[in-house]
């Protein structure tokens, strides 16, 4: 199947396997931010953003992207470098793994939430599994990102 999207800023026309779940597929175009977890929707490892909101790409099958806009953190790397930062700096990142999916959700949620409370914080990320932090520092570094790119 022939399909046309946008990745990380570049127009696409690629001839792909429509059953080929997004992940693999995203992999193979040299996109390694997108990891493989648990491969049943349950991690958020592998989450990109298709067409500004965050997708399970491991659940995606490849031919939903025809005439779709996806990023992924290679694409957005001043970004994600700089949440990872307030990630780093909090005590937040011990072994990383989940890092990228969770810093693609953080960017999908700031698009989508205008001041989001700790409760919508919570609810957005929910998805994003961390076997390391115990979740605490993370929120801690999300809320002073969000509260210090408020006042920038």
């Amino acid at each position: 199947m022939k399909i046309s999207y946008t990745l990380n800023g570049q127009k696409v026309t690629d001839e792909v396997n429509p059953a080929q779940p997004l992940t693999e597929y995203l992999r193979s175009r040299g996109c390694y931010s997108v990891k493989r977890g648990c491969e049943t929707a349950n991690c958020g490892l592998c989450t990109v953003l298709v067409d500004g909101r965050p997708v399970l790409s491991c659940s995606t099958l490849t031919a939903r992207i025809d005439g779709k806009v996806v990023e992924t953190m290679e694409g957005l790397q001043s970004e994600a470098a700089e949440i990872g930062t307030y990630l780093a700096d909090e005590g937040a990142e011990q072994c990383g793994f989940c890092s990228p999916g969770l810093i693609m959700n953080i960017i999908g949620m700031t698009r989508e939430l205008k001041n989001p409370t700790e409760d919508d914080i919570r609810n957005y990320l929910a998805g994003n599994l961390c076997r390391c932090t115990g979740y605490v520092s993370q929120l801690r570094a999300i809320r002073k990102y969000l509260t210090e790119k408020e006042e920038a």
